[in-house]
């Protein structure tokens, strides 16, 4: 029964990677009427005024980008001072991404998971090469091991079916309310945000809604 389940996620998961999305940071979304429930890694202030919510690959260099260039400074000016909530929505677009994600999630603390989520953005070009699989998640548990992480707790997460699960209906629900074409996808209480990945652009938005 246990490997009837493996098998039906994994075809699942290849049936949604059919659709095409893109690795980029020009796109159209429509606006999403409903809240999704899915289960994000969220950082700040649940109170704060503003939420953003992006959605990202980690096999996505745009993202990487994003994560670097704006979040980090983003969390020093805004998360940490309580006036801003930072949502990590998982939308893998390939397995890579999603062994990736699901070593993020080994971590219990969701600080840790956002610390270890920056190494993994910043390592991007070391561990999401080739395609070989093994080699790639061996590559990703190096990471995850300087983080705190041991390899058996990684490997019982890379074998949980429900932590598959949970990224799996993740993508899914963003892909049905968001209308997701490409990553990263970012909202800004709950309005898509068009303009440049340039700190200073964003800086302006998060002021003005203040």
């Amino acid at each position: 029964m246990k490997r009837i389940k493996k098998s039906f996620f994994k075809i699942v998961f290849l049936l949604i990677l059919i659709i095409p999305i893109s690795c980029d940071n020009n796109k159209i979304v429509k606006n999403p009427e409903v809240k999704t429930e899915a289960k994000a890694l969220k950082i700040g202030n649940a109170d704060s005024k503003i939420t953003i919510k992006v959605f990202s690959s980690l096999t996505c260099p745009h993202c990487a980008s994003f994560h670097m260039n704006i979040f980090e400074k983003l969390k020093k000016e805004y998360i940490d001072e309580g006036i801003v909530k930072f949502e990590h929505h998982s939308f893998p677009l390939d397995l890579a991404a999603l062994n990736a994600e699901i070593i993020v999630r080994c971590h219990s603390d969701n600080n840790k998971s956002f610390q270890l989520l920056g190494e993994i953005y910043k390592k991007q070009s070391q561990w999401a090469v080739g395609s070989d699989i093994n080699i790639i998640n061996e590559s990703i548990k190096k990471i995850g091991l300087d983080s705190g992480l041991d390899n058996k707790r990684m490997e019982k997460c890379l074998n949980d079916e429900n932590v598959q699960e949970e990224i799996l209906n993740e993508r899914i629900e963003a892909q049905k309310i968001y209308n997701i074409e490409s990553t990263p996808t970012i909202y800004v209480n709950k309005k898509l945000y068009r303009g440049k990945h340039d700190y200073k652009q964003f800086k302006k938005l998060i002021e003005k809604l203040l």
